[in-house]
C-alpha cells in the first residue's frame, strides 16, 4: 500500500493526546457515607469495574477513529509500477493489408477490429498510431473515433520489422516514459519476428480468419501469338479445401467472351488458356467468384497495337548475325554500310549498333552523341584494327572510359552477371556447365562501367554505362565464336528491347515500373494517365523520339487506364495488386519472446486498464471513521457504569 500524502502519517502522534488523557485524568469518585458499609463497598468495586471497562472501549474507538481519519486524508492506494508512471506513450499499428479482407467469426477481421477499436477508445489523452499507408501522430480520442471505421484496404503490407522502425518514429526520445506498441494484425508471414526493443512494451491483438480457404488468380502472360491471335494463359491456385474447378471469365471491358473452368483437383496452380482472335486494343478482365479474399479475384490486362522498336546496324564487318537477329516482327530493321551512311536516319532509331568500325569520324561522334541525349541506345562492336584515338574520342564524350592497347591471346567468356538487366530474367537458375564462347584477341579497358559478361580472368567482355554497351572485343568469326553461342540471342534481343520499353500486359502497383511510349511531344505537353473515375500525371521524361513514364505510389487501385495526350487516349495500361498476401499463413505471435497476446481488442485494452488502475481506499478510512465515532456515541449513551 502506498499513500497520496504520506507526510499527514506524522497527525497519527494524535493519538498520544487521548491516550494522555485517558491515562492521567483527574476525575475522582466522592465518598458519600452509608449504613450498610459491607454493601456499599460490593457496588463500589462493581462501578468501578463498569467505568474502567466503558473507558477503554472509548478511548479504542477514539483512537480508531482517529487513525482513519489520519489515513483517509494521506490517501492510501495500491497501483502497479506502470500505473504510476506519469509519462505515457501508445502507438497504435493496424493492418489493413488484403489478408484483413479474411472472414473472422464476426464478419471480414479489419472491420471487426476496427468496430472494437472505436467503442474500446475513450478518455481524453493523445494517441499516435498509423497504418500499411497513413500516419497521425498525438491525436484526440474523438479525432481517432472520427476517422478509424473509413481505414481503407490497402496492397501495403509492413514486416514486423518495418512496424517496429515505424514506431521509433512516432514515440519521443524520453529515457523514462513508458512505450507501448499495440499491434492489430493477422501476422501474416512476411520477414522474420525480430528482438523487441527493451524500452517498448508489445502488445499483439492476432484476429484469426475462421478458415484458411482462398482461390487466386495469380498472372497472366502472352504463351503464343500469331497475326490475328492471341494465346494468354492465366494462372490459377488454391489454398485450403477449396472447389474442385472454378470458372475464369474473361472480359473486353464489360464485355463477357469468354468462361473456362480451371481444374484445381488435376494441378494446383493449374494453368488455362484464352484465345483472343484480333486483340488489338484489348482491354481485358479476368474474374473468379471466390467468398474469400476479394482482391485477388480480378486481374487485368491490355493488349496495345504493337509497336516495333527501330534497331539500325553501322558495318564495316559482316552483319549477317544481326540480321537473323532483328528481322523479327518486333523489330524494325535497318542495316547500313558506314562508307555510305545516312546521318539523317539516326535520330529517328532507338537502338544503333556499331559493328566492328575501324574509325569513327567526328560527324558521326557528334551524331551519335545527340541520338544518345534523345533517348537512344547503343552497342559498340570495336573492331581488331580500330583507331583507338578516334575510339576513345567517342567514348570520352559518353563518360564510358577508354580502350587501350589489343592483346592476341585466347580467353573464355565464362562469368555471366546473372543480376544484370540484360540476364536477370533469362535463366531459372545460375548455369555452371554452359558451353562458353571465346574470343582470340581483346582489348584492355579503362572503365567504371558495369560489366555484364566477363572473361574468365574476370575482365570485361561486354560493359554497359548507361545506354551506351561496349564490347572488349570483335565479334566476327575469325576472332570470336560469340555469333554462335547461344548468349547472342538474349544479350542483344534485351539491349534492343530495353530501348524501348513498351508497356507490358500489366502492372503492378506500389512498386516502380518503368516504360516507354514512342510519341514526341512539344515543350509544353504532358501525358497523363487515367480511368473511369481518377487521373494523375505520372514521372515523365520527354526525349527525342520517346516520353519514359516512371509510376510508383500511383496508381493505388488495380484495373485498367489509359495514357493520355490532350485527353486522347494514346496506349492502354494495366495494373494489379501483388499476390503476395493470397497464401493465409501467419506468425504465431504467442511465441513471441516478450510480446503479449490476445484474442481480440476488448480483452487487449481490459489488461491495459487493469494494468494501469490505482486502488484508492480513502473512502472506506472515512466510512470507517463515522463507525466508529458513531461506535463510541453508542458506548457513551447506553453503556450503563
Amino acid at each position: 500500500m502506498q499513500f497520496k500524502h504520506p507526510e499527514v502519517l506524522y497527525a497519527l502522534f494524535l493519538l498520544l493526546v487521548p491516550i494522555f488523557i485517558h491515562l492521567f485524568q483527574l476525575r475522582r469518585f466522592q465518598k458519600i457515607d452509608f449504613t450498610n458499609v459491607a454493601f456499599l463497598k460490593k457496588v463500589t468495586v462493581e462501578t468501578r469495574r463498569s467505568s474502567q471497562l466503558k473507558k477503554w472501549l472509548t478511548l479504542l474507538l477514539r483512537l480508531l477513529a482517529i487513525a482513519c481519519m489520519v489515513l483517509a486524508f494521506a490517501q492510501p492506494f495500491t497501483a502497479s509500477k506502470s500505473a504510476l508512471n506519469t509519462e505515457k506513450e501508445t502507438v497504435l499499428y493496424i493492418d489493413n493489408s488484403f489478408s484483413m479482407q479474411a472472414k473472422g467469426a464476426n464478419g471480414p477481421l479489419l472491420q471487426r477490429a476496427l468496430q472494437q477499436l472505436f467503442e474500446s477508445s475513450s478518455g481524453e489523452t493523445t494517441l499516435s498510431w498509423f497504418t500499411n499507408s497513413e500516419t497521425r501522430r498525438e491525436v484526440s480520442t474523438q479525432d481517432f473515433k472520427s476517422e478509424i471505421l473509413s481505414i481503407p484496404y490497402v496492397h501495403q503490407q509492413l514486416s514486423p520489422e518495418e512496424v517496429f522502425l515505424k514506431a521509433e518514429q512516432l514515440f519521443s526520445n524520453s529515457q523514462t516514459a513508458q512505450k507501448r506498441l499495440l499491434m492489430v494484425s493477422d501476422m501474416q508471414l512476411k520477414g522474420e519476428l525480430p528482438d523487441i526493443p527493451e524500452d517498448i512494451i508489445l502488445e499483439i491483438v492476432q484476429p484469426r480468419p475462421v478458415s484458411n480457404v482462398n482461390i487466386a488468380l495469380d498472372t497472366t502472360y502472352v504463351a503464343a501469338k500469331s497475326a490475328t491471335t492471341t494465346s494468354l494463359d492465366v494462372v490459377v491456385s488454391s489454398q485450403g479445401d477449396t472447389p474442385e474447378s472454378v470458372p475464369v471469365s474473361l472480359y473486353n471491358g464489360n464485355t463477357l467472351i469468354a468462361k473456362i473452368a480451371a481444374d484445381l483437383s488435376v494441378r494446383n496452380p493449374n494453368t488455362i488458356r484464352f484465345d483472343i482472335e484480333n486483340p488489338v486494343g484489348f482491354k481485358g478482365r479476368l474474374e473468379i467468384n471466390d467468398a474469400n479474399l476479394r482482391y485477388d479475384n480480378s486481374l487485368y490486362f491490355t493488349i496495345n497495337i504493337p509497336k516495333k522498336v527501330k534497331v539500325m546496324s553501322i558495318n564495316e564487318a559482316n552483319s549477317d548475325f544481326l540480321t537473323r537477329l532483328f528481322e523479327q516482327p518486333e523489330f524494325e530493321y535497318e542495316r547500313q554500310q558506314s562508307s555510305n551512311l545516312n546521318y539523317n536516319d539516326i535520330p529517328d532509331q532507338n537502338f544503333v549498333i556499331l559493328n566492328e568500325l575501324r574509325s569513327i569520324p567526328p560527324s558521326l561522334a557528334t551524331a551519335l552523341n545527340s541520338f544518345l541525349e534523345g533517348g537512344g541506345n547503343m552497342m559498340i562492336i570495336p573492331s581488331e584494327e580500330a583507331d583507338i584515338t578516334s575510339y576513345n574520342r567517342l567514348l570520352a564524350g559518353l563518360n564510358a572510359g577508354a580502350i587501350n592497347a589489343v592483346v592476341n591471346q585466347e580467353k573464355k567468356i565464362s562469368q555471366i552477371v546473372f543480376a544484370h538487366p540484360l540476364y536477370e530474367s533469362v535463366f531459372e537458375k545460375q548455369v555452371v556447365n554452359f558451353q562458353y564462347p571465346k574470343v582470340n584477341s581483346y582489348f584492355t579497358m579503362n572503365s567504371n562501367a558495369t560489366a555484364a559478361l566477363r572473361f574468365a580472368d574476370g575482365k570485361p567482355f561486354i560493359l554497359q554505362s548507361e545506354g551506351v554497351y561496349l564490347a572488349t572485343a570483335a565479334m566476327n568469326a575469325e576472332n570470336s565464336n560469340f555469333q554462335s553461342s547461344p548468349l547472342i540471342v538474349p544479350t542483344f534481343y534485351n539491349m534492343a528491347m530495353q530501348s524501348l520499353p513498351l508497356a507490358e500486359l500489366y502492372y503492378e502497383t506500389g512498386i516502380q515500373n518503368t516504360f516507354a511510349i514512342p510519341i514526341e511531344l512539344s515543350q509544353d505537353e504532358i501525358l497523363k494517365i487515367a480511368d473511369s473515375t481518377s487521373t494523375f500525371i505520372p514521372l515523365q521524361q520527354s526525349k527525342a523520339t520517346q516520353v519514359i513514364i516512371t509510376t510508383s505510389d500511383s496508381p493505388e487501385n488495380a484495373g485498367n487506364f489509359d495514357v493520355l495526350r490532350n485527353n486522347e487516349p494514346l496506349e492502354g495500361l494495366s495494373y494489379n495488386h501483388g499476390r503476395s498476401e493470397s497464401l493465409l499463413q501467419y506468425h504465431a505471435p504467442e511465441s513471441w519472446e516478450g510480446a503479449r497476446y490476445y484474442e481480440d481488442v476488448v480483452a487487449m485494452f481490459d489488461s491495459i486498464s487493469e494494468e494501469n488502475s490505482i486502488n484508492s481506499f480513502w473512502k472506506w478510512f472515512v466510512i470507517f471513521a463515522v463507525v466508529f465515532l458513531v461506535l463510541e456515541l453508542l458506548v457513551l449513551k447506553f453503556f450503563k457504569n
